[in-house]
């Protein structure tokens, strides 16, 4: 599956687009315009989508790396 499809099927599951999950993991202190917030690892973002949005561990990481600037 390519990166665009999991951004695809994410956004059809939780209705959320990658950037507004961008925009919550900013506001709960999970990233900055940089990337992940110093000290806050992938675990932590992982666990977040998992339990809130019932996303899969794969989708969960595709949102980790849409927020270290991964976009294709």
């Amino acid at each position: 599956m390519s990166f665009n499809a999991y951004l695809t099927n994410i956004e059809a599951k939780t209705g959320k687009s990658a950037d507004d999950l961008r925009t919550e993991a900013m506001a709960k202190g999970l990233a900055d315009e940089a990337g992940l917030k110093a000290g806050v690892k992938a675990g932590q973002v992982v666990d977040w989508l998992k339990t809130e949005y019932d996303l899969g561990h794969g989708h969960a990481m595709a949102i980790v790396a849409y927020l270290k600037g991964k976009r294709d």
